[in-house]
């Protein structure tokens, strides 16, 4: 009777988990698992298979070039209004990561204020390593909003979480470069200011007026900086 009791005991607490798992309102939202030792992205669907919204490319056919990519040791130019410069290598720039859930980018700062300007990215969390120079860096938490920040210096390393709007600065008077490896072989980017005063069409003024509680001129001429309008 009592190893009855504890089988009963055992199946009910299965059964629990089981019902507890099936009606979970957790929802994965990360690249899902290869079942191919790897599936190299090409352009052209003749003899392919569609997967992650690449073709496959023949598996007798891959090389080595398709897992590769040279020349991320160059500095990039940062003369741009906001001083900085992302090269991120993500599926389109090396066609062997697709299904694989993971990207590389290399960011470079102008002194002095060089900025990865506030961003979010819908489908990886982003680890970032300074390389070189001094980064102030933060995200924020959703609401209520609390700003979580941190100054970085060479060797350091700092974890952005998934879709929280996040930023990086350089705060010191040279060149600052660091590396982030992001967990999506397409993570995407939406730069904030650009997605709300930027678009085409632009959002209507008055959204942004009353959303940020603006003069209508002041809308008007960021959406003039931005290409909104």
């Amino acid at each position: 009777m009592k190893d009855n009791h504890s089988s009963l005991v055992v199946l009910s607490f299965t059964l629990l988990l089981g019902l507890l798992a099936n009606n979970s309102p957790f929802v994965s939202a990360y690249d899902p698992s290869p079942l191919q030792d790897f599936c190299v992205a090409i352009d052209e669907p003749k003899n392919a298979v569609f997967v992650n919204g690449k073709f496959c490319k023949d598996p007798n056919l891959v090389v080595a070039d398709d897992f590769s990519f040279s020349g991320l040791n160059t500095p990039r130019n940062t003369g741009n209004k906001v001083g900085s410069n992302v090269t991120l290598l993500n599926v389109d720039r090396i066609p062997g990561l697709n299904t694989l859930g993971i990207s590389l980018a290399r960011i470079d700062y102008a002194p002095n204020g060089g900025l990865n300007p506030p961003h979010t990215h819908p489908r990886a969390t982003e680890i970032l390593v300074v390389v070189e120079g001094t980064l102030y860096v933060g995200f924020v938490t959703s609401n209520p909003n609390r700003l979580i920040s941190k100054v970085l210096y060479p060797g350091d390393v700092f974890v952005f979480p998934i879709g929280l709007i996040h930023f990086q600065m350089n705060i010191a008077k040279t060149n600052a470069v660091a590396f982030a490896g992001l967990s999506s072989q397409n993570p995407g980017v939406i730069t904030i200011a650009n997605a709300l005063f930027g678009p085409k069409p632009p959002i209507n003024p008055d959204v942004l007026t009353r959303a940020f509680q603006l003069d209508k001129n002041v809308v008007g001429y960021l959406q003039k900086q931005f290409g909104g309008s």
